[in-house]
Order: structure tokens, then C-alpha cells, then sequence
């Protein structure tokens, strides 16, 4: 590996064209991994964390290098400073590539092939595991591994720890709580307090109603709403929300049904809650200004316009939660004082449906790295969620609820998003496991998915040619993935 450390953010045109990723996610993203136990609290409860006001970390044990194939676009920042730091303090060279919006996987399989292959990479599930089987370096005696505080969040595969989850998350809908109470407050509206949204007709209601009456709530309240739901986009860096996160949710009940692991799912799915789904997502494209016709093109950004205040609710997860924070440098008006989260609500099983939480973020260790990299790597990553530089950025500066033992007291996670999932699961709710952790040949089934789907809202395609790709392209990526 070159000696220099290298800040890149890989754009789609550098990377040969394989196969398409998923936004925040990993198979996410080469999504979007796995829990599904109910709460984001893996973070942590020992009070004896280590590396508390420790000295620098010692100069490197040999000359290793490394290269950590970033997930996480809004990251990189911290992640570029991180790696800045550390070779600083150790002479270690470390370089951190991060690949653009939905194009994780493209982009490992790409940087795999590469003599300077990246040392740390992400995946999201065992199926990744038997993809990159080749790559999978044992994690069973590393810091990280012990450090953690759920073996479950853990990878498993062929008799080795083949990767460590980095994060805990959740999604739902993240909602302006400040517009939406003075909503709540104005003569004829739908409800009168935020508690009362706990269904999907209930939502769907109210959101119709605050687009219907967008110039009425904004000369009531000094607003700015140009519509209730943020702009559903289709392009690659944004569908992935909902060929993902969204199809998760029919995932999560189709797989109830049949009884079997959540987040490891079978070979068929039966597409029975994919009227759900259309209610859904007939409710974002339909409360929200963005003109359907283009969803596709790449211009909406979603996020700005819950930060600018123009929408009041926005299909995402608590990773979204530092671009909010009221320090942030994105020009927001919005900040997390104004924000909460709500499940998405599917008309399924409403009264218990909390949000969807667990995680598709798992750190692996390239196994066909030199040795040398191979122990750069293990102890840079135990300097990442032992020192108090490395557990500030996770925490702080990224915004993620980290599950170490050793993020304690001033680390542990002070995201809202993520306190919501708690506060859900304390009111006796169920977290909806991540099951599209389980989407077979990701990134092809999730296009195959999205066509039709742009095709019924851009151009009144038929609901049923979306049925079909859901359920008879899952069966067929199941089996190729599955072959012996």
C-alpha cells in the first residue's frame, strides 16, 4: 500500500459497473446486517470501559498499513480525521476510501481485486460472509470481538467470528415534532396530539391533511412547508430506502408468518403485505411536492428539505441524527431539538409496532492482507473503540450508538433517534427486525424491484408487475445464491 494517506470520496464514474448498492445500507449498502432483539442499547454498561484518558497509543508494532473501505458517506469527515490522527501519533499509515451513496458494494468488489486491497471492509450478513468467504479473517481473538456486548451482533460463519457489528441503529419516520404540535393545535386538524399518530390510517390522514393545507399551517405558523412527506426519491443514492428499509417491513411480517429467522429469512417470500406497502408508499409519493414524474432523477434531497423546514415527516434511520445537530454546517434551519421518530406504520400490526431496529454495518478484516496489515489493522481498530479520540468520534461526531463495552458514560450514545427505539420497546412495543438483511444477490433483487416500482409511479405501470418482481426475483436470486 502506497505510504500516503489518501482522503477519497469515490464517485460512480471511477468504479467499473458490477452491481448496484443501496444507500445507507450494505448489502445496505452492500446492505444497509442484523439484530433483531428490540432495542438499540447495545451500547454499552460497564463502567470500567477501557482507555479512558489513556496516553497516545503506542508507536506500531511493525510496518503494516491500512485501508478501511468507508460505508458511511456522512462519516467520512470523522473518519478522514480519525485516520489523520492515528498515523500521526503512530507512524501507522492508514487510508480511508469512502464510496459514494449507493455504491458500496460496487465499489468493494472493485477495491477486492486490487493488489491494495482495503484491510477493513463492511458487510451486512451471513450471505455476505459465503460472498466473500475468501476474505474473512477470524475475529475470535481480537479486541474487538471481546469488547463487545452482544456476541449476537457478531457474524458467525464457517466456524469463525467473520465480522463485528460497528454500530447499532434504527428507522422510522423522522417527523419536525415543532411543526407538527402546532398542527396538532390548529382549528380542524385531524388530531390533536402527536400521541395520537399510532396508525397508518391516522398518519396517512394527517399527512393528507397538512398537504392539503400547506399555505394555511405555513401563514398560521411562520412556516416554510412546501409538503407533509420529503421527496420519495428513486435514483441510486436514495431508493435504497425503500427497496430496503421499506421492503423490509413487508419482509418482517411475511417472515412472521412463516415462522422462520427474521433476519435470515427462505427461499420464498409470498408478497402478502405488499398492498402495505403500495398504502405506504402511495401516502409518501402523494403528501409531498416533489413531482412524481422525476423521482428518478436525482434531484431531491430529501434530508435538506426536512432541514429547511419544507417537509414535516421523512422516511430514515438515527444515523440522520448528527447532520441535524444544532452545530451542524449543512445551513439547517430544522436541528434534532425540532425532531423525533415514529415507526413506519404498515397497517399490519400497528398497536405493537415499534421501530426497526438492529444493524447491516459489521466490520470485517481482510484475510488475504499481508500479516503485517493484518495486525495494523486489528490495533487500529482497537484504538478506534478504546481511546477516547476514537470513542468521541463514534459517538459524537458521527452520531452512531456503538456496541462496545467500552463506550460508558461521556460515550455512550446521546442520539434521540435511537432513544426513541428505547423508549418504544420500554412502552412494550416490538422492534421490527432488519429482515431485509436476508435479501438474496442484494443489490440485483433490489433493482429488479425498483424498476417496476418507478415504472407504476412515474408512468402508471401496473402494481402487479411490482408484486411479481418482489416475490418470483427473490425465489431466483435465493436459489442462484444458494447453489452448491
Amino acid at each position: 500500500m502506497k505510504k500516503k494517506l489518501v482522503s477519497a470520496l469515490l464517485c460512480v464514474a471511477m468504479i467499473s459497473t458490477l452491481l448496484a448498492g443501496c444507500g445507507s445500507d450494505n448489502g445496505s449498502s452492500a446492505s444497509t446486517g442484523s439484530s433483531s432483539s428490540g432495542t438499540s442499547d447495545a451500547a454499552a454498561s460497564a463502567d470500567d470501559g477501557a482507555g479512558a484518558d489513556e496516553a497516545a497509543p503506542a508507536a506500531s508494532s511493525g510496518d503494516g498499513s491500512v485501508y478501511l473501505l468507508n460505508f458511511k458517506p456522512e462519516t467520512d469527515g470523522a473518519w478522514q480525521d480519525l485516520a489523520a490522527s492515528y498515523t500521526s501519533q503512530t507512524g501507522t499509515e492508514v487510508m480511508v476510501v469512502t464510496a459514494a451513496d449507493g455504491q458500496y458494494k460496487t465499489t468493494l468488489q472493485s477495491e477486492l481485486a486490487k493488489s491494495e486491497a482495503p484491510t477493513i471492509f463492511t458487510i451486512g450478513s451471513t450471505a455476505d460472509c459465503a460472498e466473500y468467504a475468501n476474505y474473512i479473517y477470524d475475529l475470535k481473538d481480537s479486541a474487538l470481538y471481546s469488547h463487545l456486548t452482544d456476541p449476537s451482533l457478531a457474524l458467525e460463519y464457517d466456524g469463525k467470528i467473520a465480522a463485528v457489528a460497528n454500530c447499532y441503529e434504527c428507522y422510522g419516520i423522522i417527523y419536525n415534532k415543532t411543526i407538527l404540535e402546532g398542527y396538532c393545535g390548529m382549528d380542524g386538524a385531524v388530531v390533536s396530539s402527536v400521541d395520537e399518530i399510532n396508525s397508518f390510517d391516522t398518519l396517512n390522514a394527517v399527512a393528507t391533511d397538512i398537504n392539503n393545507r400547506v399555505d394555511e399551517i405555513n401563514d398560521a405558523l411562520g412556516t416554510n412547508l412546501t409538503g407533509a412527506f420529503a421527496s420519495a426519491g428513486l435514483d441510486s443514492g436514495s431508493n435504497w430506502r425503500f427497496s430496503g428499509h421499506l421492503a423490509g417491513i413487508a419482509l418482517y411480517y411475511d417472515f412472521k408468518d412463516a415462522g422462520c429467522d427474521l433476519t435470515a429469512g427462505q427461499g420464498t417470500v409470498s408478497g402478502k403485505y405488499l398492498d402495505n406497502f403500495k398504502n405506504v408508499w402511495d401516502m409518501y409519493i402523494n403528501t409531498s411536492s416533489a413531482d412524481k414524474a422525476t423521482l428518478d432523477s436525482g434531484s431531491y434531497n430529501a434530508e435538506q428539505e426536512l432541514g429547511l423546514g419544507e417537509a414535516v415527516f421523512y422516511q430514515n434511520g438515527d444515523w440522520e441524527y448528527a447532520a441535524f445537530s444544532p452545530d451542524n454546517e449543512n445551513g439547517y434551519t430544522v436541528t434534532t431539538d425540532d425532531l423525533s421518530m415514529m415507526p413506519i406504520y404498515f397497517g399490519v400490526d400497528d398497536a405493537n409496532e415499534g421501530l426497526a431496529v438492529g444493524t447491516e454495518n459489521h466490520w470485517a478484516v481482510n484475510a488475504q492482507a499481508s500479516q503485517a496489515n493484518i495486525d495494523a489493522t486489528l490495533e487500529f481498530l482497537e484504538w478506534v473503540i478504546t481511546s477516547d479520540e476514537g470513542r468521541d468520534a463514534i459517538t459524537n461526531k458521527m452520531g452512531l450508538t456503538a456496541p462496545f463495552d467500552t463506550f460508558t458514560n461521556e460515550y455512550t450514545s446521546n442520539n434521540g433517534f435511537a432513544a426513541m427505539a428505547n423508549e418504544y420497546a420500554a412502552q412494550g412495543k416490538t422492534s421490527v427486525a432488519w429482515s431485509f438483511n436476508a435479501t438474496p444477490s442484494v443489490d440485483d433483487w433490489r433493482a429488479d424491484f425498483v424498476a417496476p416500482l418507478t415504472e407504476y409511479t412515474e408512468r402508471g405501470g401496473s402494481w402487479d408487475d411490482v408484486k411479481t418482481a418482489f416475490v418470483d426475483q427473490w425465489a431466483y436470486y435465493w436459489d442462484l445464491s444458494h447453489e452448491e
